[in-house]
């Protein structure tokens, strides 16, 4: 134990006099304006665009660029060339060298305690506004995928099939790729010849997905995160295509009506649904991850909402599973992501993030399937809902749909009467 302490007492004099090395130094800094970066990711560049505003750490914004969505960082100074770049609520950040040119070199890396993944290199030149080749470059597209595709998965394992919808304009493609558990968030893309490729980064680990199309109606290639989970895929042009009823994926066990579950908040307090203050009020759960962007798309939505409505007799609480099993861990997370969207509902800690964990600790639900998932409960304590993942703005009219089903059946859970008022109307 003398030793951990001794070792942290020296890391923190290093860091402190390096700190105070980069205050005194002439730093450099990434020159203002637009970016192309490049990840290499098994050998294969998959490219990204940034923007930065302000002319040092103290001041600047790092944005993330992915057609028309914008993902906003901070960038804080860690050496005299060297600039360290959080992922916001995701435990991950961009650290780069800045070179007397003004270009970069770095990594994008894990900052999950320890986390044995590999690190992801990039490098980025300044000026360019392009993602993928040079305009004067390009070749001309030979087929146009704009509508709806039918995506099918080519695995081993069972993996739910996908619904890619997509808009080309010349050579330029954008859209996003729908599962049951969730959507990519935007992708930006490119048609050349009979190829195409689409990529997407917005803080968690990067979207590469690349394929030929074989005629007008079908293409085929491959989907991947990051280094992890490349799969091939099968597409099929097909304006019918949709995805299972999320609201019929998840559900309660034969024999269940209602869930049961106490679990500590950031403080260790335990919380169970059975407290005074969730009785005879709608009681929203969420189960999420600060790693997951689908639950951070969504808690983007549900805490205005819930801000805005919590008057009205309903109450949210949140539920976080976290890359380590740790509460400690779990504070810091689940701290940022409570002070990023300023949640002002209850935030719990269910454990390591893992499904099989999800749903011990859910035991009345037949599978967890999807972070996030969200369960809607009563005034008189039964489970009304269960929604499986979550579709962002990006899908369009699938969100619209999501939102306008949403409030119609708040309002309509909210409305009913609490359990306490039906008693006094029987007396």
């Amino acid at each position: 134990m003398k030793n951990k302490n001794h070792l942290r007492t020296l890391t923190c004099l290093l860091v402190g006099g390096l700190l105070a090395n980069v205050s005194n130094a002439q730093n450099k800094f990434i020159k203002e304006g637009s970016w192309r970066g490049a990840f290499k990711v098994n050998e294969v560049e998959v490219p990204f665009n940034f923007e930065v505003k302000g002319k040092d750490a103290e001041h600047a914004t790092f944005s993330l660029v992915n057609g028309t969505r914008r993902d906003h960082f901070h960038v804080k100074q860690i050496a005299q060339d060297s600039v360290f770049i959080k992922m916001n609520t995701y435990d991950a950040a961009l650290i780069a060298k800045i070179h007397e040119d003004g270009s970069l070199t770095g990594v994008y890396k894990s900052l999950v305690p320890s986390f044995r993944g590999a690190a992801l290199p990039f490098t980025a030149e300044y000026g360019k506004t392009y993602r993928f080749i040079e305009p004067e470059k390009e070749v001309k597209a030979n087929h146009n995928l704009s509508g709806k595709w039918a995506i099918k998965i080519i695995s081993k394992d069972p993996v739910a099939d996908q619904v890619a919808v997509l808009e080309q304009k010349g050579n330029k493609l954008k859209g996003v790729f729908l599962k049951v558990t969730g959507d990519s968030r935007e992708l930006e893309g490119i048609v050349q010849g009979d190829e195409f490729t689409l990529t997407g980064f917005t803080g968690p680990s990067p979207w590469l997905i690349r394929g030929k199309i074989n005629d007008d109606k079908t293409i085929s290639g491959e989907v991947g995160l990051g280094i992890y989970n490349n799969l091939k895929f099968e597409g099929t042009k097909d304006k019918k295509a949709e995805l299972p009823d999320p609201y019929a994926l998840t559900y309660l066990k034969p024999g269940y009506e209602k869930l049961d579950f106490s679990l500590p908040d950031l403080n260790g307090k335990q919380v169970s649904l059975s407290d005074a203050k969730y009785k005879d009020k709608v009681v929203i759960v969420e189960i999420v991850g600060t790693w997951c962007p689908n639950c951070t798309d969504q808690t983007q939505f549900l805490s205005p909402w819930y801000k805005a409505n919590k008057d009205r007799g309903v109450e949210v609480i949140a539920v976080g599973f976290e890359q380590k099993d740790d509460l400690e861990y779990a504070k810091y997370t689940l701290g940022k992501l409570r002070d990023k969207y300023d949640i002002q509902y209850d935030i719990l800690f269910g454990g390591i993030a893992d499904k099989k964990v999800a749903s011990e600790k859910f035991a009345a639900l037949n599978k967890m399937m999807a972070f996030p998932t969200t369960i809607i409960i009563g005034r008189d304590g039964k489970v009304r809902q269960i929604h499986t993942g979550y579709t962002g703005e990006v899908t369009g009219k699938y969100f619209r749909q999501y939102v306008k089903k949403w409030n119609k059946d708040l309002d309509k859970y909210i409305s009913e009467k609490s359990v306490a008022a039906t008693d006094v109307a029987l007396n």
